[in-house]
């Protein structure tokens, strides 16, 4: 019998010390459950993905230091631990696993297979491994190929197969995207299938930066059954129970949690990316502009489910364009919410800059440069209220808005981070009406309409003149949210976009804004990646470009 415990955890990207101290925890954790072995994630001690952290040589030292302790540890007869770290050898500096036991570090481990695509980077810091054997752990031999290791087509887990692997244990740091659970075991078990293997996917949680980990650890048998299912979203520690059969290792039949799907699931990623942006960060709270409109109202909901009501701040900052059912929606909600509401005026900046700009703006129509004047001067104010309390803007613009760049720099667009940067605007209707129905797993706010039915069902509006609506500037948003899935994940011609019914000028037009935004975005805060292509880390364009696609 081989009793696993399965360590799904949130480290903190370079605090090393917490790191160690959490993986300590956990080992305690699993001696009581009578655990041999526990499998951490990969670049546990340092957190994950280090870019280039790894390069300071102090910042190795002291991961090394961390293994090392916690191999000491290992001289009490308890669990051993296969953990993932950056190590530096002869062969170069490697993303590692290494295996403790007994007061020793009995083996290491290095990744093969290194990504380079999408959000990852990593032949950037990283040099490949090569191909490894299996870890002779207490006379079981163990195959420990590395997240990528078992995606790509170097055929590693085949190779610790041949090697005479009796179990594979692959410690990851997958990032959330939409639908990814179902890719994730659609990979293992093709791999369980080829190598007649079992395999246990060991998964961290957590926020870093973009980035969103969401657990989902879990084991397949031989057999392709589903031994295990963790839950996504958060920390867990769970022991797996391995018997050796006539074929070969058996698991137990273990924990099947049930796993949040669609509008959950990316609402829950963006719960915790927000939580864990603020935490790690050490901020004590946020603040937000809450206009009356839908995007600011789903950013506070989120940020009182992650955070809890009284660490979230709401401003009204009204002018003379500003609704009075905008102003009535914007007090339901923050009511709705439970949060602190403030309303301050900004009638007396904005006339300010008029009166200080006149005698340059003389002689020309008022236009765009006084509308954005207002959102300047709301970001100014916001901006304010974060220097002198220590509260964290939220920023709030959707994917379509930064998209085709329909905010303004230095105005709605302030802030620390931004929880539905990369959900599109009829997503966001749509998270939002799920979250009036349903209280995410985890989550700190009320239950009921959160978002008042009314910021759902009327027109959206920047409000920055008489009678405006985003429409005035943009295609309904059904057509604009197509056409830019069509251009951002798919990469798709604007001839083939045409053919789904898009007339060609439209498309042309969004392609244009699109490349023209660019500067915009790359100043922009950053923001939970819930989409395969997001912007920043996946879809890289440089914004110097004079190409359209004609």
């Amino acid at each position: 019998m081989l009793r696993i415990a399965v360590a799904q955890l949130n480290p903190i990207m370079g605090d090393i010390a917490g790191n160690l101290t959490k993986a300590r925890a956990a080992r305690v954790e699993a001696a009581r459950m009578k655990a041999n072995l526990i499998l951490f994630t990969e670049l546990f001690i340092s957190g994950y993905p280090p870019e280039d952290l790894v390069l300071k040589p102090s910042f190795l030292a002291a991961c090394e230091k961390a293994v090392r302790a916690l191999a000491s540890d290992t001289a009490d007869g308890g669990p051993g631990v296969i953990i993932g770290t950056p190590l530096s050898r002869e062969s170069g500096l490697h993303n590692s696993i290494a295996v403790l036991d007994g007061g020793e570090i009995i083996a290491e481990r290095f990744k093969v297979d290194l990504p380079n695509y999408g959000e990852f980077d990593e032949k950037r810091v990283f040099q490949a491994g090569p191909m490894p054997g299996p870890v002779n752990f207490r006379g079981v031999r163990i195959g420990i190929p590395i997240c990528e290791d078992i995606w790509g087509e170097l055929g590693v887990a085949e190779t610790l197969a041949e090697s005479g692997a009796e179990i594979l244990l692959v410690p990851n740091g997958s990032p959330y995207h939409r639908a990814k659970m179902d890719r994730r075991h659609q990979v293992v078990l093709k791999q369980v299938i080829e190598t007649e293997l079992p395999m246990v996917y060991a998964n961290q949680v957590g926020g870093q930066d973009e980035l969103v980990f969401d657990g989902g650890s879990f084991a397949f048998n031989t057999d392709r059954s589903l031994c295990l299912q963790m839950p996504q979203f958060e920390e867990q520690i769970t022991l797996t129970v391995w018997r050796r059969e006539n074929d070969g290792w058996r698991c137990d039949e273990g924990e099947k949690a049930n796993l949040p799907e669609g509008l959950e699931a990316d609402y829950s990623a963006c719960m915790l990316g927000l939580r864990d942006y603020v935490n790690k960060n050490g901020f004590k709270d946020v603040v937000l502009g809450l206009s009356g409109g839908i995007d600011s109202a789903i950013c506070a909901a989120l940020g009182v489910d992650a955070l809890g009501k009284d660490r979230v701040r709401c401003i009204m900052l009204p002018y003379r364009y500003t609704s009075d059912e905008s102003l009535k929606d914007a007090a339901d909600c923050a009511k709705a919410l439970g949060v602190r509401y403030d309303i301050v005026p900004i009638s007396a900046p904005v006339e300010g800059f008029l009166e200080a700009l006149h005698p340059l703006f003389e002689g020309t129509e008022s236009g765009v440069t006084e509308e954005n004047l207002q959102s300047r001067a709301r970001g100014t104010i916001l901006m304010a209220v974060s220097n002198k309390f220590g509260s964290m803007v939220v920023t709030t613009g959707n994917k379509s808005e930064m998209s085709v760049g329909y905010a303004t720099l230095y105005g709605d667009m302030n802030g620390g981070f931004n929880p539905i940067k990369d959900v599109y605007k009829m997503q966001v209707y749509a998270m939002s009406e799920w979250r009036n129905s349903h209280v995410p797993n985890g989550a700190l706010g009320p239950s009921g309409d959160v978002i008042p039915h009314n910021i759902i069902s009327k027109a959206p509006s920047a409000e920055l003149r008489e009678n405006q609506t985003d429409q005035d500037s943009l295609p309904p948003y059904p057509v604009l949210d197509d056409i830019l899935e069509c251009l951002v994940e798919n990469e798709m011609s604007n001839t083939e976009i045409a053919k789904r019914g898009h007339p060609l000028e439209t498309v042309q037009r969004i392609e244009h804004l699109l490349y023209l935004a660019e500067y915009k975005r790359r100043q922009s805060a950053p923001g939970v990646k819930i989409t395969k292509k997001n912007f920043g880390r996946d879809r890289r364009y440089p914004i110097t470009n004079r190409f359209r696609d004609r």
